[in-house]
């Protein structure tokens, strides 16, 4: 089905069978399988990660899912967890050992970062170089002999910096550097990290992949070798596997994932253009700008844009802010995004409580830098919502 389009990929399950002819596949709510005999457990065990044994391994509900997703990001396995932090985790975790350098981008997703800072750092004796990653020259001088892995999360958390994906691929294979990128923003929609060489690529399934705000989980995706390797250490020992529900809950969503993200970067393209035109705003994060300064670069490397976005209000009264904040009707307050509902966040309410001052103002956060998700709402009610608000600034 290689040559069909992603419309009709995602609308079709694969390899798993269907029951009785049912449209839907059932929901293999099941903790084991059992076997006809000793030599069939037996040979089943000489290909655990091929095989369905006991739940926390593999289920064909999460199958099914794998599948689907490795073959729209072209990959050639991808491995489902019950988060996002669990895909992150196990990624990471497979490329580096004690004393590991890694190069990482400054604004990537907060409790990533504290887990690198915070966690693998000290446990580990892990040496982090942050960067903007803006510029390839960045990634150059960042190299040491000990770098196993540089993390990509392209658009970055919070200011949406681009990084270009293909020029680090190609500065980080020829030294043996694993890559690993958060593709979480764009969607397999959108862009295609697989494609340019990267190692791993990530989703929070939470996001747009779930996009009905009702499941929390995650994958990696990459090559078959790479993925057996989690499985049979980060994924099978640490035990972050999916619930069969939650699986069947992502096969649903991912039935509409293109005509969501289709609509989705039709909405927030007004509301960011409404934005940038008013006098209230002092800035406006969204790569589908043309104003945006990697605007060139994003469309290179991505087809598309999606919902989320940040801006900064002129003002940096905290009352005034709050005020702003509190009398949005349309947009609830929230602090994930991607799903079917506009949501609204201010950056700095967590970001202060994870980061120093320091590290807050060198990731180029401001008080008043505001966080939306564009959810499937009409663009002008959204735009009317946010006008009304805006005059209370």
């Amino acid at each position: 089905m290689k040559d069909l389009n992603i419309e009709t990929l995602l609308t079709h399950d694969g390899k798993v069978a269907h029951s009785k002819g049912a449209v839907v596949p059932p929901i293999y709510q099941n903790s084991l399988f059992t076997m006809e005999s000793w030599d069939a457990i037996d040979k089943t065990f000489d290909d655990r990660v091929n095989s369905y044994i006991y739940s926390r391994g593999n289920n064909p509900s999460a199958r099914i899912v794998e599948e689907k997703l490795a073959e729209i990001c072209g990959g050639e396995s991808a491995k489902l967890f019950a988060s996002g932090m669990g895909a992150i985790s196990a990624a990471i975790l497979s490329c580096i050992k004690k004393g590991s350098h890694i190069i990482t981008v400054k604004n990537i997703y907060g409790p990533a970062n504290n887990l690198l800072q915070n966690y693998f750092k000290p446990k580990f004796d892990i040496d982090i170089t942050y960067i903007s990653g803006t510029n390839i020259t960045e990634f150059e001088d960042a190299i040491r002999a000990d770098t196993s892995l540089i993390y990509l999360e392209s658009p970055s958390s919070v200011v949406f910096s681009l990084q270009d994906i293909e020029t680090v691929v190609k500065l980080a294979k020829p030294r043996g550097i694993k890559t690993i990128i958060d593709n979480t923003w764009a969607s397999p929609v959108f862009q295609k990290p697989l494609s340019f060489g990267v190692d791993l690529e990530i989703h929070s399934c939470s996001k747009y992949i779930g996009g009905h705000s009702d499941v929390v989980a995650g994958v990696v995706i990459g090559s078959q070798a790479g993925i057996d390797s989690i499985f049979t250490k980060e994924f099978e020992l640490l035990g972050a596997k999916i619930a069969p529900f939650e699986a069947w809950l992502l096969l649903r969503s991912l039935r509409t994932l293109k005509i969501r993200m289709d609509q989705h970067q039709k909405s927030a393209l007004e509301v960011a253009r409404f934005l940038e035109d008013h006098p209230k705003i002092e800035k406006v994060y969204y790569p589908g700008l043309e104003s945006f300064p990697q605007y060139e670069l994003g469309k290179k490397q991505m087809s598309g844009f999606s919902g989320l976005m940040s801006f900064q209000l002129k003002t940096s009264d905290l009352e005034k802010i709050k005020k702003f904040f509190n009398s949005l009707s349309l947009f609830q307050i929230g602090v994930s995004w991607g799903g079917h509902e506009s949501l609204i966040y201010a950056p700095a309410i967590s970001y202060l409580k994870e980061l120093t001052e320091e590290q807050f103002a060198g990731m180029g956060i401001h008080l008043g830098d505001m966080r939306i998700s564009v959810g499937l709402e009409a663009a002008e009610d959204l735009i009317s919502d946010l006008d009304k608000c805006l005059k209370l600034t």
